[in-house]
């Protein structure tokens, strides 16, 4: 099937490649010409494991090609997907200006039946909003669909390869049976695509982002509170989550959710859910709690230093927001590195794929150290902020021998602290 993708960012470009990898004709579109360019010269713009490859791949094969053009892949198009960015207005609500322009360039460029599918993340009577808007300016057939993403970052080629559902927000039978056509492929005869009208698709994808987001949030609370009473968050954890109504995933204590989905999706979801005189208490204490969750942990790097953390340096290991990635959107050490540098402590970081976006945030206010053990060089105290693998089973030899105070202050409860003990460190978690 002739395929365009219109954005190239996280969501864009992995639908994208995922889609041409699969047979489909596929044009990716950005007004951004360097991207572009850079694009079709090999260079990809953001780090996602096995995603370059598959790039290649599919470049290689003449499956997928990138253009600035919109109107064109438009016109040779006979699915146009809509992955632009719907950040957050200052108000917590979601901005469509990107996602509106877009549908009306679409509109003025179709020139035969087209399905639009939104797979941004929009709130409720986006698509009708979209259709109303678009059916002034053409009078060619269409139909807008909702198609959600539930991606991870870090794991989003799986993901979209291998999806644990799809949603298919449609209210047109001629639209659904061509999404149908495109995603039956991926189920290999196990079929996981559920169905349902474009409103219910567009909560679909709130909801779901604003649950996983109250599981972290609920177990940081938790944690909050085994530290005051002596528990062990790590033992409730497992506790807890042995229970298959409970599970595992999105319940490890530490310092809060960032990223480009969660907190804007919250906010979001709180903004409509006000615009409705609805109740949101339990949105709004989710917010909270992650907010909270940062301070706090800054709080227990200035207590432990007695308020003062002036000429101190720290190494810190991770900034992206979470592992795999070099996303830096809401990442928690921005929050956090900024704190300590105005209270007047100097920062050496380091992280496996995030450095070049955290010197777009920090400039020259902190050290880029080029590994994790050059951070330690000369540093009072490590920081922990992000659990990638390489970080998971260090020489605590060494790191003791390095710092000058042999103190670890663990924002994702990494390690053990009988463990650390023994090496003569001592280790500032959460919740224990």
């Amino acid at each position: 099937m002739r395929l365009c993708v219109i954005g190239t960012g996280y969501v864009g470009l992995v639908a994208g490649t995922c889609l041409s990898d699969m047979g489909n004709q596929v044009i990716c579109v950005d007004n951004d010409e360097e991207k572009i360019n850079k694009l079709k010269s090999g260079i990809i713009p953001i780090f996602e494991p096995g995603l370059e490859e598959l790039i290649k791949i599919n470049v290689r094969e003449n499956r997928l090609s990138f253009s600035t053009n919109l109107t064109e892949a438009v016109k040779l198009s006979q699915v146009c997907f809509i992955a632009v960015a719907t950040p957050q207005d200052k108000d917590g609500s979601c901005n469509l200006d990107a996602v509106i322009g877009v549908a009306k360039d679409i509109a003025k460029s179709i020139n035969e039946y087209k399905v639009i599918v939104n797979k941004s993340t929009v709130p409720m009577g986006t698509a009708e909003k979209l259709t109303d808007i678009m059916k002034k300016l053409t009078m060619v057939p269409f139909d807008v669909v909702s198609n959600p993403e539930f991606l991870k970052q870090g794991a989003a080629v799986d993901d979209f390869l291998n999806p644990d559902r799809v949603i298919i927000g449609s209210d047109s039978p001629k639209a659904t049976e061509i999404m149908k056509e495109i995603y039956t492929p991926y189920f290999k005869g196990e079929d996981k695509i559920i169905y349902m009208d474009v409103k219910s698709a567009e909560m679909t994808k709130y909801a779901a982002n604003a649950f996983l987001a109250s599981k972290i949030s609920f177990i940081n609370e938790i944690a909050n509170i085994c530290e005051k009473v002596g528990a062990d968050i790590d033992k409730v954890r497992m506790g807890i989550s042995s229970d298959r109504r409970i599970g595992k995933d999105f319940l490890f204590a530490g310092i809060g959710f960032g990223g480009s989905c969660f907190p804007k999706d919250v906010s979001a979801l709180i903004s409509v859910a006000k615009n409705h005189d609805c109740g949101c208490s339990m949105l709004e204490a989710v917010k909270e709690v992650n907010i909270n969750q940062r301070k706090l942990f800054i709080e227990k790097i200035l207590k432990y230093y007695g308020n003062n953390i002036e000429g101190k340096t720290f190494a810190v290991w991770g900034l992206s927001f979470k592992p795999k990635t070099n996303d830096m959107r809401e990442a928690p050490s921005i929050e956090i590195i900024n704190s300590l540098l105005e209270h007047g402590a100097f920062i050496k970081a380091y992280d496996p794929q995030a450095g070049e976006n955290a010197k777009l945030i920090f400039k020259n206010s902190i050290i880029y150290s080029k590994s994790s053990y050059e951070a330690l060089e000369n540093a009072d105290a490590l920081i922990l902020l992000t659990e990638w693998n390489e970080f998971l089973k260090p020489d605590f030899e060494r790191i003791k021998t390095a710092l000058k105070d042999r103190v670890i202050f663990d924002g994702r409860n990494q390690y053990n602290r009988l463990q650390l003990k023994d090496f003569g460190l001592n280790y500032i978690c959460i919740g224990s």
